[in-house]
């Protein structure tokens, strides 16, 4: 079986990972010139680490990354409550967080052990289909045949729109800023660090590395509005984005599918788009070898769905201007924290969806 994998994000390199220990070695291209070095998704959720585990890609992954075990809000810089995350009461449940690059080099890493390795610098502008196999055209004219095509390029998936795939939803209209720092002294290097300002405003600190941490926020400066004291050393990346709600009307036509960015997008309140994407490639590529292709685009369609709705739902309580619902959504997290079976329903969703 001959498959090409567009796209060497985690969804993309997953789905190679996952092909390749089945036996299973796949083209994987890249527009970019080498790996990111960069950290957009940072939360890796147990049951992505549970997908990852065959592989030996998971044990790559815990050696280098922060055990989450807690949520701590703030409102503006004084702690209201923290709450352990302990979904199903076992003593060793946490959230990875590590940041995306150093993701994608331990599935590299694998993937290379596992006798595949990744194209970069070549961009797909063309594929063509019939009954048998896809014919595809890179930029630099080079043409192959395939078996079959894997679109894990991203929000603005050229694989996609090739197969004139109508990717529906909307843009949130605020500007949200990101700051991936080195910093030192930070207090909560084992939680998830949330801060209500005023207004509907916040900011999260995740933290990724010993002293590195991702900053994200609904405002234009994510590091000005951190009520809390980070003694960043030195700024990796700053910068502003917008958040897209959206969901491909399919995850693929006929040969080929599609994973991760490429199928849906939404906002990272939740941290849920790469642990999906990571999901989506292990289910594709379980399914080329198994069986069973006919039924990808339906049951992950569902879940994508349901994921989308869950995400906005945390984000818009989350912001809420609405100072009756902040004050009842931290009202009911209090009562949480007295009460055992709320806190383990809480980090339940948190933790497990």
């Amino acid at each position: 079986m001959k498959v090409l994998i567009v796209g060497a994000g985690p969804a993309g390199l997953t789905t190679a990972v996952e092909l390749a220990r089945r036996g299973i070695v796949s083209d994987v291209i890249d527009l970019r010139e080498s790996g990111s070095g960069l950290s957009r998704a940072v939360g890796i959720l147990p049951a992505s680490l549970e997908i990852l585990k065959p592989s030996g890609v998971t044990g790559k992954l815990l050696a280098t990354g922060m055990k989450v075990r807690q949520v701590r809000i703030y409102r503006h810089s004084s702690l209201a409550l923290a709450l352990p995350l302990k979904g199903s009461g076992a003593d060793d449940e946490f959230v990875l967080g590590l940041a995306q690059d150093r993701t994608e080099t331990h599935l590299r890493d694998v993937l290379s052990e596992l006798g595949g390795t990744v194209r970069y610098g070549t961009e797909l502008v063309d594929l063509r289909q019939d009954a048998n196999k896809v014919t595809v055209e890179m930029r630099d004219g080079a043409k192959a045949e395939y078996d079959y095509v894997v679109g894990a390029d991203g929000a603005r998936s050229t694989t996609r729109e090739l197969l004139n795939i109508d990717f529906r939803g909307h843009d949130l209209p605020e500007t949200w800023s990101i700051a991936d720092v080195d910093a030192e002294g930070w207090p909560n290097t084992n939680a998830f660090t949330v801060c209500q300002l005023s207004g509907g405003d916040v900011v999260v600190v995740v933290p990724l590395e010993p002293n590195r941490f991702r900053v994200v926020s609904n405002t234009e400066d994510a590091l000005a509005a951190l009520p809390l004291n980070l003694n960043v050393t030195n700024i990796r990346r700053a910068g502003e984005f917008k958040i897209s709600i959206r969901q491909a009307a399919q995850y693929g036509v006929g040969r080929v599918f599609l994973v991760g960015d490429a199928a849906h997008c939404h906002s990272p309140v939740g941290g849920r788009g790469m642990n999906l994407g990571i999901a989506d490639g292990a289910e594709l590529a379980r399914r080329m070898v198994e069986g069973g292709l006919e039924g990808y685009g339906e049951a992950r369609h569902k879940v994508g769905k349901e994921v989308i709705a869950f995400s906005e739902a945390v984000r818009k309580v989350m912001t809420s201007r609405n100072p009756v619902t902040r004050f009842l959504v931290l009202a009911v997290l209090r009562t949480a924290s007295f009460m055992p079976a709320l806190q383990r329903q809480f980090a339940k969703k948190i933790l497990y969806g």
